[in-house]
């Protein structure tokens, strides 16, 4: 039975209201909760490890999985691998995410492995997304590590989404391109008080006219602490572009490191990297429209993640 805390979260991180249509797997304090499966789209629990396996049928279109988790009870740790196998010319929605709600002492933590082997030609989109809430004194933990393989023709994109709550997180992902394979990243991210965000992207662009486009921007504020590792490696005619946009506020850190690595001659790669402070005179204007300085910053970060 899902709780009226363990609602709001997954409110929070996959905007559900009420029981999704579809394919889900709603797991709720180191347990599943709910579980639904379709014709196209099996979900299968592992017997050796903690987790599930997601098994989509070729030519599947327009349909959704959503797996989001959510903890409750202080000083849960868990680790879960996720395994998604999507067919042939398929077209579909995964949307994730963790929220952790810890009002205890003790530290809690989920740390979600995926992987996507993903068949020729297929579209799919995934949102993860990560929120923390509660009064605790213990941590709010989130340590994702996602592995993509992307076959000829087949297309991803990522929506990764931190915002608000969480006191640590170290996303590792790695991914792998074949012949004409397109991934796209889109990071928003926001740390403050005393949190620390690590984000590393490998990417390997194998196969003839493989495209990777990797963006994130962040705001860190007070005395967070962010790390943004990103590489791509060119290994056939292909391109690819990774960028860091970062605000930096009060005590913060941000360290961005953007690397390129071209084993082809006709590998295009491109990287970009901005850090810097909110501009006075963005809000000096918007204070001459009657908002004061904390709702001038708040309207410049908010469109800033947008």
């Amino acid at each position: 039975m899902i709780s009226e805390v363990q609602r709001r979260l997954l409110e929070e991180i996959a905007d559900l209201h009420a029981v999704p249509e579809g394919a889900y797997n709603i797991r709720a304090d180191g347990e599943s909760e709910a579980r639904n499966t379709t014709a196209n789209i099996d979900i299968i629990s592992k017997t050796d490890v903690s987790g599930i396996d997601i098994r989509v049928k070729p030519g599947t279109k327009h349909e959704s999985v959503h797996i989001p988790v959510v903890l409750s009870v202080s000083g849960l740790k868990e680790v879960v691998y996720n395994d998604f196998y999507i067919g042939e010319d398929c077209d579909i929605i995964i949307v994730a995410g963790c929220g952790i709600d810890n009002c205890g002492t003790q530290d809690s933590e989920h740390d979600g492995i995926h992987r996507f082997f993903i068949g020729k030609n297929s579209k799919v989109r995934y949102v993860e997304k990560h929120y923390g809430s509660g009064d605790g004194d213990g941590q709010r933990i989130l340590n994702p590590g996602t592995e993509v393989h992307l076959d000829e023709g087949s297309y991803m994109e990522m929506e990764m989404v931190q915002i608000k709550g969480v006191d640590s997180t170290d996303r590792k992902t790695f991914a792998e391109l074949a012949e004409g394979a397109k991934l796209i990243v889109r990071e928003r991210l926001m740390t403050h008080g005393n949190q620390t965000a690590i984000s590393s992207y490998e990417v390997e662009l194998n196969g003839d006219g493989a495209n990777a486009d990797i963006v994130s921007r962040s705001v860190a504020s007070d005395s967070s602490y962010q790390k943004f590792d990103s590489k791509i490696t060119g290994n056939a005619p292909c391109s690819g572009h990774t960028e860091c946009d970062a605000i930096i506020m009060g005590d913060a850190r941000i360290l961005a490191i953007p690397q390129l690595e071209a084993n082809n001659i006709d590998a295009a790669l491109i990287h970009e990297a901005a850090i810097g402070k909110i501009a006075g005179e963005q809000i000096i204007k918007l204070m001459t429209l009657g908002l004061t300085e904390e709702e001038a910053e708040e309207q410049i970060i908010n469109g800033f993640l947008k």
